[in-house]
């Protein structure tokens, strides 16, 4: 897979341009409608993280063509990522400054690219150079390629979360050790 996509780095400013191609690959990946996977809510959820400190999306392209993307940002001190947490959750788990954790927040792949490796690809040089002490991302229970995918990767889950998000399922937290904390 490699050798095929293009993997490039986007600040928010450069991700600005591509926003729609974002949307639209979201919206193949969950076509289902869902109140929870609606257009307006993740256009909203994407502008959001876009203004956090540190945001970089990675795209995967062949072709000139979108087939796959993931992105995050550090998790700040006043962060509201762990809202919702359920417990039980270590103590001090939730404790932030900007530079402990980094969320992963999506990792997309266009369904006839799937099970060809651009996620892995996407995953790791997204946080190949990162710098905080851990990663961390939410992932749907029932989701079962993706959590065998993430397991693989040396993700493990900690505790449950259900975001603010109306319609937002409740989800595995998983975090895996970072640069700095290996």
């Amino acid at each position: 897979m490699t050798a095929v996509a293009q993997l490039d780095h986007y600040d928010a400013g450069q991700a600005q341009r591509i926003v729609d191609e974002l949307v639209a690959l979201y919206l193949k990946v969950y076509p289902g409608g869902s109140e929870f996977h609606s257009e307006d809510r993740y256009r909203r959820q994407l502008a959001g993280h876009m203004q956090s400190s540190g945001w970089d999306l990675v795209t995967a392209t062949v072709k000139g063509e979108l087939v796959g993307y993931t992105y995050g940002f550090p998790l700040s001190a006043q962060t509201r990522w762990w809202g919702g947490i359920k417990q039980p959750a270590p103590a001090g788990f939730t404790e932030e400054d900007g530079t402990r954790t980094f969320a992963l927040s999506e990792l997309l792949v266009h369904p006839a690219w799937q099970h060809r490796g651009v996620g892995r690809a996407l995953h790791y040089e997204l946080l190949s150079n990162r710098a905080e002490e851990r990663s961390t991302l939410l992932a749907e229970p029932d989701n079962v390629a993706a959590q065998a995918a993430y397991r693989s990767w040396g993700w493990q889950k900690v505790a449950k979360l259900q975001p603010s998000w109306s319609g937002a399922p409740l989800y595995d937290v998983l975090t895996r050790p970072g640069n700095r904390g290996r």
